[in-house]
């Protein structure tokens, strides 16, 4: 029987695609994959496998890899060498006798040449090096979290409304868990291989839109108005952010803006069996009873 590795399975991501991955496959049959195992200690209680790696120790990988079928390939962190981390994923799992990965991907789109700073290119590349690595391949293009959202909008937004540089552009957005759901899926599944999915809710939204949810939710009138970055950048430096990452914080809103994440498909639906969860619903859950949201 195939053996799953996930990488990153320390992380919000992909803890929850081994929570999903656990229903569809023996515990014994997972491998989780960190720098630190000790942090999946409760994992290994119930009888996943637990191997200790870094994206920038091939050696590590190689023996992490062994006896692996299936690999998740979850996208290194920003402001890291994300290229050379991939590369080395995907050099070991050749070496290792690893015959299908799946890469979780960021979406875009023929009618935007917005680049999302970093993250776009590094997916070009990535994406290029599995393709000709010559392994069977999935190609997982996420949009932004819906759980961004609210740190995005910062702490003060049932007071002051929502004020993202977003312009008037709509996006299909996706709950952090909905997309491990359906990546699980991908993972355990068949059918898959040379695949590339679009992964989104089954409907899109605008900020204005989204100004309705909160306010419908928080029982107090919450307007959206685009906002310029340096605007953007200063209120979330003001609530903590490092400038830097206030920046990308930014360019996500602007993705939405440039229709990064408009694209509709049923990619997600078709894999987890029932819609994901809307946009709408999501924040009611978040901004109920007036709620800031904000959760670090």
């Amino acid at each position: 029987m195939s053996r799953y590795l996930v990488t990153g399975a320390t992380g919000r991501f992909g803890s929850q695609v081994v929570e999903f991955l656990s229903q569809c496959v023996p515990a014994n049959k997972i491998v989780a994959f960190a720098r630190d195992p000790i942090k999946l200690q409760a994992l290994a209680e119930k009888g996943v496998d637990i191997r200790q790696g870094d994206y920038l120790d091939p050696r590590s990988l190689e023996e992490a890899f062994t006896g692996v079928e299936r690999l998740l390939l979850v996208s290194a962190l920003a402001f890291t060498d994300a290229v050379t981390q991939h590369a080395n994923v995907i050099e070991a799992a050749k070496r290792s006798g690893v015959r299908h990965v799946i890469y979780t991907a960021i979406q875009r789109t023929k009618d935007s040449d917005f680049e999302i700073p970093q993250v776009t290119e590094w997916d070009r590349k990535t994406e290029a090096l599995l393709k000709a690595s010559g392994l069977a391949w999935t190609i997982l293009r996420n949009p932004m979290y819906l759980d961004m959202l609210p740190l995005g909008f910062g702490k003060s937004v049932t007071d002051v409304g929502i004020r993202v540089p977003a312009g008037k552009g709509l996006a299909a957005l996706a709950s952090r868990r909905d997309l491990a759901e359906g990546t699980a899926a991908v993972l355990s599944g068949k059918g898959h291989k040379g695949r590339i999915y679009t992964f989104g809710s089954s409907g899109s939204d605008s900020m204005s839109d989204i100004a309705a949810d909160i306010s419908e939710a928080s029982g107090r009138k919450i307007d959206y108005r685009d906002t310029p970055v340096a605007e953007f950048v200063s209120a979330r430096v003001k609530e903590g952010f490092p400038e830097a990452a206030a920046t990308f914080f930014a360019a996500w809103f602007q993705a939405i803006g440039a229709g990064v994440f408009a694209e509709v498909t049923q990619d997600l639906e078709h894999l987890i069996g029932r819609k994901p969860q809307s946009a709408k619903e999501f924040l009611s859950a978040v901004y109920a009873l007036s709620g800031t949201g904000v959760r670090r």
